[in-house]
């Protein structure tokens, strides 16, 4: 009997009884009890018997077949195990495969991975809004391990010198996001988005190219004035302009402040870490005035919120503060401008520590070393500061050439 092709494609498609049919050479075709057919290899190695599917006959016809296991016969000649070897070759593959993630994938899986640490969904949708409108067009639909430098300057020079804050974050964010696919396995080498030492020496520094602008502040020396003004007028906003004045707190903390914050009994505001930029509670010591208009401002049922909205259940505007000062000031002055007025004038006209002043601003110290030994808020330190700031607000505007330092006030 033949060694080899013992078996021809007319025989191969009649067969029909369950079993295996040898061709030759541990080519076997193998008909299982359902009918269905394919072929198997059979071979030996380390004493042990060793049985390789090559595929089904109706993908592989006889020839192919025949190939496939004459390749299998010079693996084994080389001393290779040619079902490990494939094995092997289907694992490099899938990992080939894994890495071959697109710049759009590990975005949305990394803002997902991080949406529950931000402080608030905008943070999320900031996120996707400027890496779809400016990355995603570039090098969305590219393999993160494929991405190049040229790529990234590409997304940033058109908009490096006209929208300068808003390149150096999707810059930021880029980075982060091919930091997080080097991390994951999917792409290896230097990340082209990094600035020190990389992109730095392709593109001028954003101060450079657009200097700082501060939020324009109201000068102190105005503040009475304008409070007053506020205090005339019989509004929610007017209101929580004045509550923001008073406490030197953000615009969305006071906005997004609930009822169940206030101690009225300590005279204390709490603002959860989730909605501090430093992530960490701020508890914000209330001077009488500052109670005085909690006790004034409307509590609507069902609304959790000090400052409520015009809608049911929202809280204020973030522009309906805004709306209130530009009404009866200098359009450039801003609500956050009002933490610069209350910064300087603890630095001018009071003898406060800088610590206890930057403490009612809720910044974190610059000094570690400082940072490690203060370890509380210095909470009636602040009180005393609350209380001369909200005397000051509350005192009539000084005539000019007359105004007199309040460096006695501790």
């Amino acid at each position: 009997m033949r060694e080899s092709n013992r078996l021809s494609a007319v025989k191969v498609a009649k067969l029909k009884e369950p079993g295996r049919y040898a061709d030759g050479h541990g080519l076997y075709l193998q008909v299982s009890q359902w009918g269905t057919k394919a072929w198997i290899f059979r071979f030996m190695k380390n004493g042990r018997a060793r049985h390789m599917g090559l595929g089904p006959l109706h993908t592989l016809t006889l020839q192919e077949a025949r190939e496939r296991a004459r390749k299998a016969r010079q693996a084994l000649l080389d001393g290779i195990d040619p079902i490990e070897d494939r094995t092997s070759l289907r694992l490099a593959a899938r990992a080939e495969a894994a890495k071959r993630m697109t710049f759009k994938e590990a975005a949305e899986k990394y803002i997902a991975a991080h949406r529950a640490g931000w402080k608030n969904e905008k943070h999320a949708d900031q996120w996707e809004a400027t890496l779809s409108t400016y990355a995603y067009p570039v090098i969305g639909n590219l393999s993160v391990a494929d991405i190049e430098i040229g790529h990234i300057t590409r997304i940033l020079e058109p908009i490096w010198t006209e929208k300068t804050e808003t390149a150096s974050r999707v810059r930021g964010r880029i980075e982060a996001v091919l930091d997080w696919a080097s991390v994951r396995g999917h792409r290896t080498g230097e990340n082209p988005a990094r600035w020190r030492g990389h992109l730095e020496k392709i593109l001028p520094s954003k101060t450079k190219v657009r200097a700082v602008r501060h939020m324009p502040a109201m000068p102190y020396a105005e503040v009475g004035a304008f409070v007053r003004e506020l205090r005339d007028v019989n509004s929610i906003s007017a209101q929580a302009l004045e509550f923001t004045i008073l406490t030197a707190c953000r615009t969305a903390e006071v906005t997004d402040a609930r009822w169940d914050e206030i101690d009225f009994a300590k005279k204390i505001w709490t603002v959860p870490g989730e909605r501090t930029k430093s992530g960490r509670p701020h508890r914000v010591p209330l001077s009488p005035r500052a109670i005085e208009i909690l006790k004034t401002v409307p509590r609507i049922k069902g609304n959790p919120f000090v400052f409520h909205g015009a809608r049911e259940g929202q809280h204020l505007s973030n522009m309906a503060m805004l709306e209130a000062l530009r009404e009866r000031r200098d359009r450039t002055f801003t609500v956050h401008g009002f933490r610069s007025t209350f910064r300087d004038w603890a630095a001018e006209q009071t003898n406060f520590p800088r610590e206890i002043a930057e403490a009612a601003l809720a910044h974190v110290l610059g000094d570690k070393t400082e940072a490690a030994y203060q370890r509380g808020d210095l909470l009636e330190k602040r009180r005393k500061l609350m209380e001369a700031w909200a005397g000051f607000c509350a005192r009539p505007a000084p005539i000019a050439g007359n105004v007199r330092g309040l460096r006695a006030i501790r």
